[in-house]
């Protein structure tokens, strides 16, 4: 008889990571449907305001005591959090989902391959780099792409560079999800005045509301929560693999929700960029632990 159980401890995570990215990018295209009401801003202070509420009605984070040191860098990846999410709102208000994302991926690669030692290293800038430049030329989707949206998506890849760092740095010092929960709340201190300033009393229709709140969960609370249990189970470079399938996974979520469609050329950059992803991501110490999808 087929080993069943070895058969679903290799299915089991990899289908809750895809199911994961499914959401995150469902629950984004969704945010993006309200930015004409709520505002990129607006609905970045939705996702992360509700979100570290819904954490800390479950953890009571009250009962935590940290020290200085533990403090500052909680601190810190609430802050890089905020800056993030801010900025890929931003991109994605100007981009299609699939591009920003694409761009965004940036961060990660750039991380991985000034960790990495491997000789390849300037093949996957090179082919990350022609990816961008195919996504970002005039006419490659049939429409201009709007450089303040580039911008914001390179700013939106920086942050999640630093993301990666901090992250490492605070888990090393505060559990991991005392980190969560403690770096939205700081997140949220950042995030929320931007989005009133942008949204103001929008923010309290209740249509909006509801809509943060469904936002929070798939964009937040869900995908994260599965993709925990899929990093736990999973070798890291499969999983490095596997999170960089997200960008043809916004594209797709984006065509079905939004009705953005991308040109040939976009889907050949998109392809360099997932490509040099994965290279990255083959190429690192079998020890590096897996980057986490940006919060």
């Amino acid at each position: 008889m087929p080993d069943r159980s070895g058969t679903a401890s290799v299915v089991g995570p990899f289908a809750a990571l895809v199911l994961s990215m499914i959401s995150l990018c469902v629950g984004t295209s969704f945010a993006k449907t309200l930015f004409g009401v709520a505002g990129p801003a607006g609905m970045t202070a939705l996702r992360i305001g509700l979100s570290a509420l819904l954490l800390i009605a479950v953890q009571r984070p009250w009962r935590w005591r940290l020290d200085a040191g533990q403090a500052r860098v909680v601190i810190g990846y609430g802050v890089v959090l905020a800056c993030m999410n801010l900025s890929f709102y931003a991109a994605l208000a100007r981009l299609p989902l699939g591009v920003a994302i694409a761009i965004e991926f940036l961060g990660p690669l750039g991380v991985a391959v000034a960790y990495s030692r491997s000789r390849f290293d300037l093949v996957w800038v090179a082919l990350a780099a022609a990816g961008i430049v195919a996504l970002v030329l005039p006419g490659a989707s049939g429409h201009p792409v709007d450089p303040v949206g580039v911008g914001f998506a390179l700013t939106a890849a920086l942050f999640w560079a630093l993301y990666i760092i901090v992250g490492k740095r605070a888990t090393a010092r505060v559990p991991e999800r005392q980190i969560v929960c403690l770096g939205l709340c700081t997140a949220s201190l950042i995030a929320v005045p931007a989005g009133i300033a942008q949204a103001g009393a929008a923010l309290l229709d209740a249509h909006v509301l509801l809509a943060g709140f469904v936002v929070a969960i798939f964009c937040s609370a869900l995908p994260y929560s599965l993709e925990m249990f899929a990093m736990k189970r999973m070798p890291n470079q499969v999983f490095g693999i596997v999170v960089s399938l997200e960008p043809a996974i916004g594209a797709a979520a984006a065509f079905a929700i939004l009705g953005e469609r991308l040109g040939g050329l976009q889907w050949i950059g998109m392809g360099c960029v997932v490509a040099a992803t994965i290279g990255s991501v083959l190429s690192r110490p079998r020890t590096d632990p897996p980057e986490a999808m940006p919060a």
